[in-house]
């Protein structure tokens, strides 16, 4: 399935019925009077954040969405039937923003919420409601109201307690894949993951966590470089960032110190998230290397540093029980 993360869609509910001009004629009912009845409330148009989704594609393929009209009333005080809403399902961690991709109208963030995005219109009121002691044959019936249209910018920010990050080749599908059950494209060139990809990693039966992998980021994403910055709203819900780093490479410093900046660039607010540092692929290092390049990051950065090979697995369990007991800790705080 094709990911896709924005979309522009259309919406509009329905307008409402409108009123009737009828009156009560019966033998041997000698005053009848006005009896026409109202129109019926136009349908409404309803987001709802449902599980089991993780991309935008449908709304590639439909992008109007109209609730019907509410039914004219009737005489003997008959009122229009009321139309049906349209329920839009979206998947969990939706942002629903205004034309100008700016107004954020909604952010269904959780499974189950909904948000009533366009209220139907009311219905018109009948003849009967305008009758009086000096106007007994009233011939004046209200139109529905109209509906409500717009344009909307629908944004998924993935649902995640874990993200990775890292420059293009550092890993991370590697990690990814042998930590959960994801099966992410697995290569030795750069920019072998072009979207996002989740994994659920299951340590025990009671403890389990969502791991985010983003395209690699290099310098300048912030501007456009590679393919930019634009997959980093899907790491901002996570509660921590997990950076890896290649350690084979000769300038561990600066690559972490680039990835630092470019988020940084995107989102200050971001950057601060808490990080575990990850020097992956250290089965290709003597151990000489080990202790210089981890002593170096961790000066560097003021924060300890692990060792790990997503090749062999070395390192992965203390990576994974660190990462759950972050979750768990993190999870606590906003409930308590």
């Amino acid at each position: 399935m094709k990911f896709l993360d924005q979309a522009k869609i259309y919406v509009r509910s329905g307008d409402g019925g409108d009123g009737v001009i009828a009156f009560r004629r019966e033998k041997y009912i000698e005053f009848g009077g006005p009896d026409g009845g109202d129109g019926g409330r136009g349908g409404d148009i309803i987001f709802r954040a449902v599980p089991g989704l993780n991309t935008l594609i449908d709304f590639r393929y439909t992008q109007h969405f109209k609730a019907r009209k509410g039914g004219n009333g009737a005489g003997s005080n008959r009122t229009g039937a009321a139309a049906a809403n349209v329920t839009i399902n979206v998947p969990v961690g939706t942002q629903i923003f205004d034309e100008d991709r700016e107004t954020l109208l909604a952010d269904l963030d959780a499974e189950g919420k909904e948000v009533l995005l366009c209220r139907g219109g009311d219905g018109g009121l009948g003849n009967t409601h305008f009758k009086s002691s000096t106007n007994r044959a009233p011939r004046r019936a209200d139109k529905g109201w109209p509906g409500e249209e717009r344009w909307v910018w629908l944004r998924l920010k993935l649902i995640a307690d874990i993200g990775l990050v890292g420059l293009p080749n550092a890993g991370k599908s590697t990690l990814l894949s042998v930590a959960s059950r994801a099966r992410p494209k697995i290569a030795d060139y750069p920019f072998t993951t072009l979207h996002p990809q989740l994994g659920v990693v299951r340590l025990n039966n009671t403890e389990e966590f969502v791991i985010a992998d983003i395209p690699g980021l290099i310098e300048g994403a912030s501007e456009g470089a590679g393919l930019g910055d634009r997959f980093l709203g899907h790491v901002e819900r996570c509660a921590t960032l997990l950076h890896l780093i290649d350690g084979t490479e000769s300038q561990i410093v600066k690559h972490w110190r680039l990835i630092r900046k470019e988020l940084d660039a995107y989102d200050p607010e971001l950057a601060a998230k808490p990080e575990i540092i990850v020097l992956n692929k250290c089965d290709s290092l003597t151990p000489t290397q080990r202790s210089a390049k981890k002593r170096a990051l961790a000066k560097a950065s003021g924060a300890e540093v692990m060792m790990l090979s997503g090749a062999t697995q070395e390192g992965l369990p203390e990576l994974l029980r660190l990462l759950q007991d972050r979750v768990t800790a993190a999870k606590r705080d906003r409930q308590g």
